[in-house]
């Protein structure tokens, strides 16, 4: 009896691995003009030797299985889109104005213990822009104005919930001097903190950055954004990264006079907009860079580039330890593990404000950094470039018309 299961066992291994194998196989492979047959070549390198692969068609790559065809796959011709790499440390506001709510608490009123800000419709990560008409851009002008004397019993705030504009009469608790007005809400300024720029297109300003959505620390909910910019940062310090604690960097960031461009996404992967004419950046010596195709990265050396000290971009050495083609945009489509004796020295491997950072291999642009392990600070999750590039706005219809 033992020796019949092992035998189906054995017997179910061995149908099992060219099943795996073949749902592996990609529906369709992307080319560019010019590179037809190298392109072609690299595939039939990564097929399994149990198939074939005859390139009998225009646009499609049959798969076999000795005599019987298994597979076809479409040829999907793109054009090379080249994007400048970034690398750069960026601070991030996603509010150029106002204050987020982030939360309650109770006061004692007339109608006993409650928020008056909730009570009146308020909710958490609503982006307050003014109050009784007078513009807030932090939380000083706040307390500025709700201890001004006024006789007004409601306060009327402005604010600003997906995108629209909505305007709530509050009745706030004053204090037993009756020298402070209290909304029984918790707030915070609009300042997400720092990421890294991964691309940018040196014709139409629009740029990638920091590859996964920035959600509030409170809510936990994705930030809506409401004039949001990014400005340049300076990197004062590392916090390093150790098993269990992912790392940071401590950086500083640009005032509101050094804005580089405006933030109008922020999504799955990252936040996009457009630079301004004449950002810094433009100075920097680096050329376009080609972009690479998912199903064209391979398994093994790569860096990238990021910033530990103060504004120098450096290149620092990872592994590409896996890279899955994914048929719909996904994050996570790679992981990566941190080889650079450095960068390991400097900051454990990979903190928070890498993210974003560009993924070179074989002098194109395959990705960029997006998570850390939470066990393991020496590596992590990259997106494909690609996604990126679709949600910045950069047509490869309009591409491929183009070439």
């Amino acid at each position: 009896m033992l020796g019949a299961i092992l035998l189906i066992a054995v017997m179910s291994l061995g149908f099992l691995q060219p099943v795996q194998s073949w749902i592996q196989l990609p529906d369709q492979l992307t080319m560019t003009p010019g590179e037809e047959t190298s392109a072609t070549e690299n595939f039939e390198n990564k097929v399994p030797s149990m198939f074939s692969v005859e390139n009998q068609k225009e646009d499609a790559i049959q798969v076999t299985a000795g005599s019987t065809p298994i597979k076809n796959i479409t040829k999907n011709k793109e054009p090379r889109i080249e994007v400048i790499p970034g690398g750069q440390s960026v601070g991030v506001r996603l509010s150029a104005q106002g204050v987020m709510v982030v939360g309650f608490h109770a006061l004692h009123t007339e109608q006993g213990q409650q928020s008056p800000a909730e009570v009146a419709g308020i909710q958490k990560g609503d982006i307050i822009v003014t109050i009784d008409k007078q513009p807030v851009e932090d939380l000083t002008e706040v307390t500025s104005i709700l201890n001004s004397p006024d006789d007004s019993k409601a306060i009327q705030i402005e604010l600003i919930r997906n995108g629209e504009r909505i305007v709530k009469d509050v009745e706030p608790s004053v204090t037993a001097s009756e020298e402070s007005k209290q909304l029984g809400m918790y707030i915070r300024d609009s300042s997400a903190g720092v990421g890294t720029m991964t691309f940018f297109d040196p014709d139409t300003g629009q740029y990638g950055a920091l590859g996964h959505v920035i959600s509030d620390v409170d809510t936990k909910r994705p930030v809506s954004i409401h004039e949001g910019e990014i400005t340049r940062s300076s990197v004062k310090s590392i916090e390093r990264g150790k098993n269990g604690i992912p790392g940071e960097k401590q950086a500083s960031v640009a005032n509101k006079q050094d804005v580089l461009g405006t933030i109008t996404k922020n999504n799955t992967f990252g936040i996009y907009g457009q630079l301004n004419e004449g950002h810094d950046l433009e100075n920097e010596e680096q050329e376009p860079m080609p972009i690479a195709y998912a199903e064209e990265v391979e398994e093994g050396p790569a860096k990238i580039l990021t910033v530990v000290e103060n504004e120098e971009v450096e290149a620092f050495d990872v592994e590409v330890i896996r890279s899955s083609p994914q048929k719909h945009a996904a994050t996570k489509g790679m992981v990566l593990k941190v080889t650079d004796d450095r960068l390991l020295e400097k900051t454990g491997g990979i903190v928070q404000g890498m993210s974003g950072s560009p993924i070179i291999q074989d002098d194109k642009i395959i990705g960029a950094v997006t998570h850390v392990f939470v066990n393991d600070a020496t590596a992590g999750y990259g997106s494909h470039i690609e996604w990126m590039l679709d949600e910045a706005g950069i047509d490869m219809e309009e591409e491929r018309k183009a070439s």
